[in-house]
């Protein structure tokens, strides 16, 4: 209940917003890199307007990174590694996209996370068609979740999850996803980059604001629309070398539009990808377990290399 003071006034601190603080600080002490990056995205952004125009449907910009990011994970999957005990490090065959949605209750903006299942087995509309259902679907059930269970054991529950998750990372996969996007730069004007904390996925792209300057393309000068993206990832998972690779495939497949309309990037290495499918199905082939889960490959944990900056 508001209370109504001369020069304050105070409101509940909802207890979905207690629940993320703790998982927060379940969390920072990840040893976090981060890559603040520009990516054209005036392609991207002709084709949703042209389509809006000629359709009067409003397709989601964030449905378009969640397919591009999706489909650069795909292709680099160490970038969602997860430790299995101490030695061991799990890499999912899907990609399961962490996403905060805000949502409408009773006249307030409460932001609750949603998991884009398999993300990079569909296609943008497929994302853009779930992200609208999620955006107006009842969450009151799912708050419901976070009341039997009292604030003060939030911490000791999360711990205990963490640890469980390091024995069992596809309870972890089912639960938060393998990476995740925050689009905080969708509510302002202007180009902007966000650093987010410590996260509960190895890879975290935070989208920033957008922002036009003079760009050169085909050896002309024109004015063109940059996105502002910080890519965070996990350092005790992944150094320097091969984010920086994963990050140059996404701002690739951003720039290009893929997923949208004919604008598509194939993998440069076609028949090095092929191999890779083929020993990922074999491997899927051969371990147990719910078919919908897909596979998943465990990998010793290698030594560090000495590449630490983006």
């Amino acid at each position: 209940m508001k209370q109504q003071h001369a020069d304050y006034k105070m409101v509940p601190y909802p207890k979905i917003r207690q629940w993320m603080a703790a998982m927060f600080r379940s969390v920072q002490h990840k040893p976090m890199i981060h890559g603040l990056l520009e990516v054209d995205v005036t392609r991207a952004r002709a084709h949703l307007k042209e389509h809006q125009a000629t359709t009067g449907e409003s397709l989601s910009f964030t449905a378009f990174l969640v397919a591009c990011l999706a489909k650069a994970v795909d292709e680099h999957k160490a970038v969602q590694a997860f430790r299995k005990g101490s030695k061991r490090l799990v890499l999912f065959e899907e990609v399961d996209v962490y996403l905060p949605i805000e949502h409408d209750m009773a006249g307030q903006k409460q932001v609750l996370p949603s998991i884009i299942r398999a993300a990079n087995r569909k296609t943008f509309l497929e994302i853009h068609h779930e992200i609208r259902a999620t955006q107006v679907h009842d969450v009151t059930k799912d708050l419901m979740r976070f009341q039997p269970l009292p604030t003060f054991l939030f911490k000791p529950y999360l711990w205990i999850f963490t640890w469980i998750g390091r024995t069992y990372p596809r309870m972890w996969k089912k639960n938060v996803g393998t990476v995740g996007i925050t689009a905080v730069g969708m509510f302002g004007k202007g180009a902007g980059w966000g650093i987010p904390p410590a996260t509960p996925t190895p890879l975290m792209m935070t989208v920033g604001g957008i922002g036009q300057k003079p760009g050169v393309v085909d050896g002309h000068i024109a004015i063109r629309d940059y996105l502002s993206l910080t890519i965070s990832f996990d350092h005790e998972l992944i150094d320097g070398a091969p984010a920086a690779r994963f990050t140059e495939r996404l701002k690739e497949l951003i720039e290009s539009g893929y997923g949208l309309g004919d604008y598509t990037v194939e993998p440069e290495q076609a028949g090095v990808e092929g191999a890779s499918k083929q020993k990922v199905d074999a491997t899927r082939n051969a371990l147990p377990g719910e078919q919908n889960e897909r596979a998943f490959l465990v990998l010793p944990i290698p030594p560090p290399d000495a590449s630490h900056v983006l």
